[in-house]
C-alpha cells in the first residue's frame, strides 16, 4: 500500500470544535485561529501516534461556526460543516467505505453515533503536541 493512496489509508476525522475546546487557552477569542493551529499540528504530527490503526492517516478536520474559512493544507483536508459538525462527522464515518475510521472527540453522543457506523473513537489528548 502506498501512503499516497488515501482510499486505503485509515481515515482520521477530527472534531475541531471539541478538540480545540478541550484546552482553555483562549480559543474562544479567535476560533478560526485556534482551528488553524490544530490543523497545523495535525499536519506536523500526522495524528495519534498510538491509535488503534497504523498510519499514515487520511486526516479530515471538521470545522463549524466561527471556525469556518480554514483552508486545507497538505496532509489535512478541512471540511466545513454546513450545519452541525457532529452530523458531518457521523456522515464521514458512515461513508468510510469499509476502511478503518478513527474519530477524535470527547462528545459522548457523537461517539455513540460514529461507533454505530463502525468507527473507533479516541479523545482529544491523543493528538500529540506540535514538535518544537
Amino acid at each position: 500500500m502506498s501512503p499516497d493512496d488515501s482510499q486505503l489509508r485509515p481515515l482520521l476525522v477530527v472534531d475541531g470544535a471539541n478538540v480545540v475546546g478541550s484546552v482553555p487557552d483562549g480559543w474562544w477569542r479567535d476560533r478560526r485561529g485556534a482551528a488553524e493551529r490544530l490543523r497545523d499540528r495535525l499536519a506536523m504530527t500526522g495524528g495519534p501516534a498510538d491509535g488503534p490503526f497504523a498510519g499514515p492517516y487520511e486526516i479530515v478536520l471538521v470545522v463549524e461556526g466561527r471556525a469556518r474559512g480554514v483552508a486545507s493544507v497538505p496532509g489535512v483536508r478541512v471540511e466545513e460543516a454546513p450545519g452541525s459538525g457532529d452530523d458531518l462527522i457521523a456522515e464521514l464515518a458512515r461513508s468510510a467505505g469499509g476502511r478503518p475510521c478513527l474519530v477524535v472527540t470527547a462528545d459522548r453522543e457523537l461517539r455513540r453515533r460514529v461507533e454505530e457506523a463502525g468507527a473507533r473513537c479516541t479523545g482529544p489528548r491523543s493528538i500529540p503536541a506540535a514538535p518544537h
